[in-house]
């Protein structure tokens, strides 16, 4: 009996260290969609312990053809987490998003108005469609971030982005998916020359997020 009462304060001693993360989809696809659901399971399950909550917001304004620009969502997906972090008061939070979702995220961890521990960019969208190279945000931050990429990805050249993230004035890691598309997804045939399977590689890059958060030291108590 005395064993699971200590066991019980323990865990609940851990508990304001375990981080709380904001997952936020792309343009293209709701938080509802398959990919969405699929990694917020695999971030949740990768992170175990750490990982409390996993709030999937629906930045791209529900079923609307057209997403409004990554910059008119950045005050809405402000006060989503303003409301998170006043649920969770003590835990570090986390920002991550896939394409645009992870943009905007970028741009609320540069807001005076909230704290962010780390963020995490899924197939980050650092071209715009007019070809120019979005950086401005990036070279703005003061937090820690990975990016996960595909080397495939049109929408993020790895030369451009490894020379943004040499020039960022923050912690920075990239994880390239070896023939990854912009939802880092890797052909049949690739995958067949390389021996390996599509879970694997992810499980990989699952992996470096984990490290990644743990060399953030948002595990330290």
């Amino acid at each position: 009996m005395e064993a699971k009462k200590r066991r019980r304060r323990n865990e609940e001693s851990e508990k304001p260290c375990s981080p709380v993360v904001v997952f936020a989809h792309g343009a293209g696809a709701p938080s509802s969609s398959g990919w969405m659901i699929r990694w917020k399971e695999m971030i949740k399950k990768t992170l175990d312990k750490l990982s409390h909550l996993i709030t999937l917001v629906n930045i791209a304004g529900g079923k609307r053809k057209v997403p409004p620009k990554a910059e008119k969502l950045v005050s809405f997906h402000v006060d989503v987490v303003k409301e998170t972090a006043a649920r969770f008061p003590g835990h570090p939070l986390i920002l991550a998003g896939k394409s645009m979702g992870s943009r905007v995220s970028c741009m609320v961890a540069v807001s005076e108005d909230v704290t962010v521990s780390a963020v995490i960019c899924l197939g980050y969208p650092l071209k715009g469609m007019n070809g120019a190279i979005r950086d401005e945000t990036l070279l703005e931050m003061g937090v820690p971030v990975i990016f996960v990429q595909g080397s495939k990805d049109p929408l993020c050249p790895l030369d451009k982005l490894q020379a943004v993230c040499s020039n960022m004035k923050t912690v920075t890691e990239l994880h390239v998916i070896d023939g990854g598309d912009h939802s880092l997804e890797i052909t049949k045939k690739h995958l067949e020359t390389k021996g390996l399977t599509q879970d694997q590689v992810e499980d990989v890059a699952l992996q470096a997020i984990a490290a990644f958060v743990s060399k953030s030291h948002l595990l330290a108590c």
